[in-house]
């Protein structure tokens, strides 16, 4: 049992999962069970080339990134449970929260984000009474979108990046994936507006 299962390995993805492993320290969150479902093999990133990120290298691939970005999370977050070569086939309600099938296994969690790509190619069972015409996309691109009010599609699941109704643009994908985790660890933390911030030791 998960106690948050994010589904997709893109910028959003990644980006949650990164936001969720760095509060393992406080209180409310050590106790917390996190996995992330790595889709990638049909991320935008991988044709993706960055000039205009803050903070990225000119010239930098949205391949590298994918790979960088496993290894960030395994190096900084090993509690974060990574589940690659497996593809999200059905995700449907439990009595406990959600029940996410896969070509291999089933998992069970509380909390769902769903951070795959907005093209209308998605074929994950359960979701299909969410899915809309993308608000900020052209018409001709057939980009869809799940329906949802800041994230929050229902209780406990989370949609995040461009599959959320946000433009496809690095920098936007990966705040909305780091937005939906704060609003994880916000009601860990007993609704209290929580974010988690390094700082420099002066």
């Amino acid at each position: 049992m998960f106690d948050a299962l994010i589904v997709g390995g893109g910028a959003s993805g990644m980006s949650c999962a990164l936001v969720l492993g760095s509060a393992k320290p406080k209180a409310f969150a050590k106790d917390k069970t996190v996995g992330i479902i790595l889709h990638q093999k049909s991320s935008h990133l991988q044709t993706a080339l960055f000039n205009n990120v803050l903070g990225l290298t000119p010239g930098t691939t949205g391949a590298s990134i994918l790979e960088s970005g496993k290894q960030q999370l395994s190096d900084l977050y090993p509690h974060i449970h990574q589940i690659e070569k497996e593809k999200v086939l059905e995700i449907s309600k439990s009595q406990n929260g959600f029940e996410v099938r896969t070509n291999k296994n089933t998992y069970t969690s509380k909390i769902v984000v769903i951070t795959v790509g907005y093209t209308n190619l998605i074929r994950i069972k359960g979701l299909e009474q969410y899915i809309e015409p993308h608000p900020r996309a052209q018409l001709e691109k057939d980009r869809i979108w799940l329906k949802n009010t800041d994230h929050l599609i229902e209780k406990g699941l989370y949609v995040a990046g461009t599959l959320a109704g946000w433009r496809s643009q690095f920098a936007i994908a990966s705040g909305s994936g780091a937005h939906v985790a704060t609003d994880i660890l916000t009601l860990w933390n007993d609704g209290k507006h929580t974010k988690v911030h390094d700082k420099i030791e002066t």
